[in-house]
């Protein structure tokens, strides 16, 4: 449970020890802040991400031997060794078992995962994690391409870096499984 009038004093009060008083265009800003982690930036911490998979996905009898491929998916996330966002795509692939997931809800179950303070590599191992237990897929893959702002606008300031991950369950995990899931992302 977030408590948003701390998280707001304590926005405010990092706004007054780095030297501005929140008065002017700063004024209200712990409020906003506050709001912003709870109802956006942190959403998923609240959200079963299992329950969205269940959900919004229906029994099959025969799924053949094709792949699922699902790409560009927009994701954002907050960095949780700096606080800062991190944004890009993701691209989720499975090999269907007993459960087909809804399109819309791969989407979802993304979104849910990077909107918590986690590592990128957990996002996609979560993500796979997910669809193989959910669905009990046979095999799936989540790679993730990121832009982090700590990258870019602090330290090394390494402006148009990307870092990319990639998480591999079930029979994607093994040699044989990786080439077709990587064939099939056009690698």
């Amino acid at each position: 449970m977030i408590d948003r009038r701390a998280a707001a004093r304590a926005v405010e009060d990092f706004l007054r020890a780095l030297g501005h008083e929140p008065v002017g265009e700063l004024e209200g800003t712990g409020e906003r802040v506050a709001d912003a982690w709870a109802d956006d930036l942190l959403e998923g911490e609240s959200i079963d991400a299992s329950a969205v998979l269940r959900e919004g996905s229906l029994g099959v009898t025969d799924t053949g031997t094709g792949i699922v491929v699902v790409r560009d998916l927009a994701v954002t996330t907050i960095c949780p060794h700096h606080l800062l966002p991190a944004f890009g795509s993701a691209i989720v692939a499975y090999q269907p078992g007993a459960r087909v997931a809804g399109i819309g809800t791969l989407a979802r179950v993304v979104d849910v995962v990077a909107r918590r303070l986690t590592l990128q590599e957990q996002i996609g191992a979560t993500v796979v994690d997910l669809i193989g237990r959910e669905l009990e897929a046979k095999g799936a893959l989540c790679k993730l391409t990121l832009t982090h702002t700590c990258l870019v606008s602090r330290g090394e300031r390494k402006t148009g870096a990307l870092v990319e991950t990639l998480a591999f369950g079930g029979s994607f995990a093994t040699s044989e499984g990786r080439a077709l899931a990587l064939a099939a992302l056009g690698r």
